[in-house]
């Protein structure tokens, strides 16, 4: 960008001087002068005829110098003395009063001519020292900028607005910061404005190095130099001048320097460190350079070498080959490897190896020669050495051809380019084809490979990768004579000699297709036998749904028992045999449900997904609990059962309902191998720190051989064909597994068959420390009973017939529907308190049932009770995200629904009713 053009200070006053120009102005101000006299006249009238005459006069002296200035003070003073000093309309002198007017008036424009000439001399002066400044800035050759003493840019030159790519306009009255912006080179970091330090120190402040200028469209330039403060004539700060310039090119030097410098010295690293002997000289033989090398090789040290002439190392019958050496390096000529001998500080003769170069000007002359020497007397030696090895090897290959061709591997050898030079007979005639078809040829041409490129470009790698010193196997198909295609585990082997050089390659090989075909075959088994234990655990968990599918079926037909026999009970019938029978179906419910709990436990094990929930408890509850519901059983079965239990109260941190649940498998199975009017024992006792639950009975008892299977799924124990003992063979096993999970063991003891049978618990007991602390236990009030709005709903008919008379018999109003649409609809005409909702409807799911009564506002209030077969815990998860509160698995425990109908919030509907 260049500085744009502008009419300098200078111009313009110069332009001011201009004759013509100067008096036209200074007339016009006295015409103006007179003319403002004569309007004031009215209000002024004798009074300071003179006033507006010295403003006239000063602005002649500023615009034209002292001759207007005269000129306008004298016409001046002739026309306000004419038309506004008495006498008016004459000039008068001779009046001594008049007289010192005219000289004060004179004196005075005297002073202001004095004054005004001196004024207009310093302000040309000091516009020609800034029209050079002016001049000067635009034309140096660095970037400058200046700025105000608040960093505002006041002025910036052309190259200044190249480099930061903001124009004078712009920049003007900007923050240095904003169009100045600095980084480091390196850390990218924002470097700070030399200028604001120079401005608040008052010092010159130098950039630090490695600054880099980023540029208004992006780009970015290295810069240095200095800013300094700009003081005034009192000494006080006034703004600040920025000088920079670019140094891409200097740091584009430096760093060529740099590199320049650091190849030097890793030449001379180099030199230093070679085990060659490595010398310069000038072309007239002066040994100008001598590394350690040339010092271990010849014996003079650098400081004995460096000045002597070349001479001092070659053996005069052999000094005619410098003036050949010196003819090849004038003609720019190198010499690679020319052997000849030389000679040590103590005369001994060495066999070398010479590489000289020209060693050329800036110019392309060459001025002298860099040597390498190489002693090559060992090497010549090993070379004599190994031809001679090579002959007493041809020697012993007689013996090596019997090995060659009698050993039990595809063996051959190659040239290092892949030349197959020789193979046994094993290797031709296993392939069926003749020696002389291979023999001569790149070994990955042989005809017993595979037509195929990308195989052939494999052999031929690993051969080079042989030749290279690096042992090559891989597994290769191959070809017989007959066509077909088997496998070869194939090996190159690159041989050496004593000193680790390679001189040929050892291909050898061996079939071993067979061997592939057994792993394979191995492969397969394995993988039938991945897929063989997949199906299993397929078929494990299709056993499991199956299951918890047999639990919901078995729940169905067991509702409308449940509630069929506790309606009868409800319903004061009299008669024995009525009540027998009641007890009875009452008996057989319990007895089915809890075989389908055990199936359901069971499936829960199976899966590692049942839980206990633990808690302090004491122990002498839950084992009465456990005994009272195991009396019903064997009054039926006319046993004894006697209960022991310790004086003590012992603690135990247990789930109690899995605990009542482990005493009342172990009950029921005494009861179950008891005959009719055997005897049981519960006896409970504490023995350190266990509390023990021992079981036993007088029954069948347990053959020694069997005691071990007892804890297996399924497994039965029964010596008598006639006898039938029912039940699915998991109670023990439901036993044990909770036991266990409860840290405590359980074993089984008999004397024999017919002898009975034991069957011991033993359960930690909680520390004293780890006791929680007493309480007296607060009986409940009794819930006061309200009749209740019911709406059932079930696909079952018998079990919400059933359901409903239960209800009904409880004082409680009840209503019956039989898919989900028909739900909704007598939900909305009935306005029910609670509704009992089987899941599995037709037309609409219990789910979907929920969903859509929760929307309506009238709903609000509606209890609703998720009524199922399905009672795993994910069940009673999934009803609670759907929106039920309450969730009860058939058969429904008549007890709990009741206790919930009455614990409800609302208004008694047979209140509401009388009223």
């Amino acid at each position: 960008m260049s500085q744009r053009s502008t009419p300098s200070l200078f111009d313009r006053q110069a332009g001011a001087r201009r004759p013509a120009a100067s008096y036209s102005l200074s007339f016009a101000a006295l015409a103006a002068a007179v003319l403002l006299r004569y309007l004031l006249d009215p209000w002024m009238g004798d009074a300071l005829p003179l006033v507006t005459l010295f403003g006239a006069v000063a602005m002649a002296v500023w615009l034209g110098g002292y001759v207007p200035a005269v000129i306008v003070t004298i016409f001046g003073y002739l026309a306000c003395s004419y038309f506004f000093i008495e006498p008016r309309g004459q000039i008068r002198l001779a009046d001594p009063g008049i007289l010192i007017g005219v000289l004060a008036y004179l004196f005075t424009c005297s002073l202001i001519i004095g004054f005004g000439e001196a004024m207009r001399h310093a302000q040309m002066r000091a516009g020609q020292r800034r029209e050079v400044l002016r001049v000067t800035l635009h034309s140096i050759g660095d970037a400058v900028i200046t700025t105000d003493v608040d960093g505002r840019i006041t002025y910036m030159n052309a190259v200044a607005e190249s480099l930061t790519g903001w124009t004078h306009r712009e920049a003007v009255g900007q923050s240095l910061d904003a169009v100045f912006r600095i980084v480091n080179e390196d850390t990218r970091q924002p470097v700070p404005n030399p200028a604001t330090k120079a401005l608040r120190d008052g010092v010159v402040v130098g950039l630090v190095n490695h600054t880099i200028l980023v540029q208004k469209g992006g780009g970015e330039c290295p810069i240095d130099d200095s800013a300094a403060p700009i003081s005034d004539e009192d000494g006080s700060i006034s703004g600040c001048v920025l000088i920079f310039r670019d140094v891409s090119a200097q740091r584009r030097v430096q760093r060529e320097r740099a590199s320049q410098l650091l190849a030097a010295r890793l030449l001379a690293s180099i030199i230093e460190s070679s085990d060659d002997a490595i010398l310069s000289k000038s072309l007239d033989g002066i040994i100008q350079s001598w590394n350690a090398g040339a010092e271990r090789l010849f014996g003079y040290t650098a400081a004995q070498a460096v000045g002597r002439h070349i001479s001092l190392i070659i053996p005069p019958d052999r000094i005619d080959e410098e003036d050949h050496i010196i003819a090849s390096l004038k003609a720019g000529h190198r010499i690679d490897h020319f052997e000849t001998e030389r000679v040590t500080s103590d005369g001994r003769r060495l066999l070398v190896s010479l590489t000289i170069s020209p060693i050329k000007d800036d110019e392309g002359r060459v001025i002298g020669a860099s040597k390498i020497v190489r002693d090559v007397t060992v090497q010549r030696q090993l070379e004599q050495r190994e031809r001679m090895l090579l002959v007493q090897a041809a020697v012993a290959n007689a013996k090596f051809q019997a090995f060659f061709e009698q050993g039990a591997l595809f063996a051959g050898i190659m040239e290092l380019d892949g030349t197959l030079l020789e193979a046994n007979r094993l290797s031709w005639e296993a392939c069926g084809f003749t020696k002389e078809q291979a023999i001569g040829k790149p070994f990955w041409e042989g005809p017993w490979w595979s037509p195929s490129a990308q195989l052939s470009e494999q052999i031929r790698a690993a051969s080079a990768q042989a030749a290279r010193g690096e042992t090559f196997r891989a597994e290769i198909p191959y070809f017989v004579g007959d066509g077909s295609e088997r496998i070869a585990d194939v090996t190159i082997q690159p041989i050496r000699d004593d000193a680790g050089r390679v001189l040929f390659l050892a291909p050898t090989g061996v079939d071993i297709t067979d061997r592939r075909r057994v792993e394979a075959e191995r492969e397969k088994l394995e993988d039938n036998l991945r897929e063989l234990a997949a199906n299993l655990s397929e078929a494990d968990r299709r056993k499991n749904e199956f299951l918890a599918m047999l639990a919901h079926e078995l729940r169905n037909p067991l509702a409308p028992m449940s509630n069929a026999v506790r309606a009868l009970r409800l319903g004061g019938h009299e008669g024995e045999s009525l009540r027998s029978a009641s007890d009875m179906l009452e008996r057989q419910v319990r007895q089915m449900s809890r075989l389908v709990d055990d199936l359901l436990d069971m499936s829960r094990i199976t899966r590692g997904r049942i839980e206990l929930r633990k808690e302090p408890l004491e122990l002498a509850p839950v084992v009465s609990h456990a005994v009272e519901a195991a009396r019903a059983l064997y009054r039926s079965m006319d046993h004894d059962l006697t209960v022991t239990m310790p004086d003590a109260p012992m603690q135990l941190s247990a789930d109690p309902a899995r605990l009542a649940q482990v005493i009342g498998n172990l009950l029921n199975n005494a009861s179950k191998f008891t005959d009719k009017g055997g005897h049981v024992w519960l006896m409970v006792e504490k023995d350190g720190h266990e509390a023990v639950i021992r079981v036993r009975d007088n029954g069948i008892g347990i053959a020694q051989e069997h005691i071990p299977g007892l804890w297996e799924m399924f497994a039965q124990v029964d010596t008598s064909l006639e006898r039938s003992r029912g039940g699915l063979g998991i109670g023990l096993t439901l036993v044990k597994t909770l036991v266990e999970m409860h840290g405590g063991t359980v074993e089984a003891q008999s004397d024999g068959l017919t002898r009975g049978s034991e069957f011991t618990v033993r359960l930690p007991i909680l520390s004293d420390a780890a006791l929680p602390a007493s309480h007296t236990s607060v009986s409940e009030p009794p819930l006061p009973t309200m009749r209740r709005r019911v709406l059932i709903v079930d696909d079952s008919e018998d079990g919400a017939e059933s359901l409903a008379m239960l209800l009904q018999l409880g004082g409680h109003e009840t209503h019956i529907a039989h898919d989900g649409v028909e739900a909704i609809e007598a939900a909305e005409k009935l306005r029910p308190d609670v509704v009992l909702l089987d899941i599995g409807l037709p037309r609409l799911n219990g789910y979907e049932v929920c969903h859509r009564l929760r929307k309506e506002p009238w709903a609000k209030d509606l209890v609703l009770v998720a009524l199922t077969g399905w009672g795993q815990e994910e069940d009673r998860h999934r009803s609670r995200e759907a929106g039920f509160d309450a969730h009860l698995v058939k058969p429904v425990d008549h007890d709990a629904l009741l206790r919930l109908l009455a614990s409800l919030p609302g208004v008694d509907r047979a209140s509401s009713l009388q009223t």
